[in-house]
């Protein structure tokens, strides 16, 4: 059966992306000479659709060059001073800094439900109550789509900010929390091992946990969904392939499109999260 287009917008491709400079117009916004207050301003305007990516593209313009041209250590600057608009509170830990390793997006892998469940099965054991839920979540989440092959875990927890609660047994079972905000904190394995996990911890309840949640579920019910996503996955790694941050920013307007989608699906079959993940998808 074909799927039915999607309420509140057009079909993928029916009009053209604006530029950055009609985006700014738009948005009575002038490119002056500090591109970081340029970003800021129209962040302001636009919200989430202004990215890391954006102010890339305002440092590199006046140089004359590609924003993936700019020196590396110019775009982690930028990204580091971003990051603390985009997320309120953010900050990093220091002894879990990683070498920075390329993004690589591969075919979707039947045996990613069994490592989260073995995951799940080691956080649950060490957190005990503290883990509301513990749920598999992002690409791997999502048969037939393509991924980083990094299983995504999310455990909701009653307090976020008791970190005590839970930041040890994660510990004890080879994580390091690498970054904290006001919305979740997150875990991931330690300098020297394979980036083959992350851990989101949220509140129960919240925000951060119900837009994960819907998104892989809207994305698990509408293939042609899955494939926009690939189709942008695939365009954000030719890119940004090097530079995690941007990968994760280049992605951002299918990502709001397809959840401004989602809750139009899930005010019409009723959804709400389940259950915590229990390993099968």
């Amino acid at each position: 059966m074909a799927e039915p287009l999607r309420s509140g917008r057009a079909a993928p491709q029916a009009q053209p992306a604006r530029s950055l400079a009609e985006r700014l117009a738009a948005a009575g916004v002038s490119a002056g000479d500090d591109p970081f207050a340029t970003w800021t301003a129209l962040r302001a305007v636009e919200g989430r659709r202004t990215t890391v990516v954006d102010l890339y593209r305002l440092a590199a313009a006046p140089l004359g060059i590609l924003p993936q041209e700019l020196p590396q250590d110019r775009r982690a600057d930028l990204a580091a001073r971003a990051m603390r608009v985009i997320w309120p509170g953010f900050e990093v830990t220091t002894g879990g800094e990683r070498d920075t390793d390329p993004v690589s997006i591969v075919d979707y892998d039947p045996a990613w439900p069994r490592q989260f469940a073995e995951w799940r099965s080691r956080i649950s054991a060490e957190l005990g109550a503290s883990a509301v839920r513990i749920d598999h979540v992002g690409s791997t989440a999502v048969p037939g789509l393509t991924a980083k092959p990094t299983i995504d875990v999310q455990v909701s927890v009653a307090a976020l900010d008791d970190e005590p609660a839970y930041a040890a047994g994660l510990e004890r079972i080879g994580l390091v929390l690498r970054s904290r905000d006001r919305l979740h904190r997150f875990f991931r394995p330690p300098p020297g091992q394979p980036r083959s996990v992350h851990v989101h911890v949220c509140a129960a309840g919240g925000a951060w946990e119900r837009e994960h949640l819907l998104f892989r579920d809207h994305l698990r019910t509408h293939p042609l969904a899955r494939r926009e996503y690939a189709a942008a996955k695939r365009e954000a790694v030719e890119t940004w392939g090097s530079d995690r941050v941007a990968y994760g920013e280049a992605k951002s307007d299918v990502i709001l499109d397809q959840l401004s989608d989602a809750e139009g699906w899930a005010a019409q079959v009723g959804w709400a999260p389940g259950h915590g993940d229990t390993g099968a998808n």
